[in-house]
């Protein structure tokens, strides 16, 4: 019975990081769910990476939590979106199985994607192979941005696209300061900001974090091809050209031509490809959400100079 499920207390912050990793709390509620979910004899081992409990059950499924803090936003955005995207996009996505809210937590139960992650993949993939995937990752993104429904407007935020930048730019110093940002390119950032246009656009579905870790792939003969897409929590309605910033920093990765080969295959045009697209771009990685410039530099090659001109051309050069 569902009533059997005891999830810790979890209605702050503090209280879900306490529990978070805490499987001698977390496990019995997972495995009573699972019975409830008639899945109890199910092997159920947890992922060690993601900001919220997600669990494998055998081969076929997969258990992800939401606690109390997280609703009802991250919960439904990703519940909506996962329903909306199934079969529209050139590459699987997990399909919801079962939703359902719990005593301070929801869940949703969704198949398993095949494949492993790119990212432990990427290494052993050839070049050829690797600009093959970057087109299928552009058309997946073309397909993505097209999708739209009344149930998406509802549940995926922000209201207020532009409110939402104007705020992100207010905040922005201040943001890295606290990240630990050198202050080298903190002075630079105003003036980075104010001398970058970013046009206006209108508000289409996104992802916000499409890297490598984020996607399946599967050898298909001597080759490769992707396997899904997953983890839609952090989806946004949005500018469409805030997406390529988290495509350059975690999928391409600064390495030549993956990006261009991206948005060639998306829609751009040879002519769109060039400077301002690249400065726009890491415009953008610096009013991210989730931004992190000061550990960004620990992860992507440097560039040769210390400059946000340099970075642009760097990260996204086209």
């Amino acid at each position: 019975m569902l009533s059997d499920v005891r999830l810790p207390q979890a209605e702050t912050q503090e209280q879900f990081m306490a529990v978070r990793r805490d499987e001698s709390r977390l496990g019995p509620a997972v495995s009573a769910l699972l019975e409830h979910l008639g899945l109890g004899g199910e092997r159920v081992e947890r992922f060690a990476d993601g900001s919220l409990p997600v669990y494998a059950v055998g081969d076929r499924h997969v258990l992800k939590l939401y606690p109390e803090v997280y609703l009802p936003e991250e919960y439904d955005t990703e519940l909506t979106v996962l329903r909306a995207v199934e079969g529209r996009l050139p590459i699987p996505t997990p399909r919801v199985m079962a939703a359902e809210h719990l005593e301070g937590w929801s869940y949703i139960l969704m198949t398993r994607l095949r494949g492993e992650s790119l990212a432990g993949a990427w290494p052993h993939i050839p070049r050829d192979d690797r600009m093959e995937l970057a087109a299928i990752v552009g058309e997946t993104l073309a397909a993505l941005h097209s999708v739209s429904s009344p149930a998406i407007d509802a549940a995926v935020g922000p209201p207020d696209w532009d409110g939402f930048l104007r705020t992100r730019r207010q905040e922005c110093v201040a943001h890295h300061r606290a990240d630990g940002l050198d202050e080298v390119w903190l002075a630079q950032i105003p003036g980075f900001l104010d001398s970058v246009e970013l046009p206006p656009s209108a508000p289409v579905l996104l992802h916000t974090e499409v890297m490598r870790e984020h996607l399946r792939v599967e050898r298909d003969g001597d080759g490769w091809r992707l396997a899904g897409l997953f983890d839609f929590e952090p989806a946004m309605r949005g500018a469409r050209e805030y997406e390529f910033a988290s495509v350059g920093l975690f999928f391409s990765c600064a390495e030549t031509g993956i990006l261009r080969r991206l948005l060639l295959a998306y829609g751009y045009r040879e002519c769109d490809l060039g400077e301002e697209l690249s400065r726009r771009l890491l415009a953008y990685a610096l009013l991210h959400r989730y931004s992190s410039l000061a550990w960004y530099l620990t992860r992507l090659p440097a560039p040769p100079r210390p400059t946000l001109d340099c970075l642009a051309a760097h990260w996204w050069g086209l």
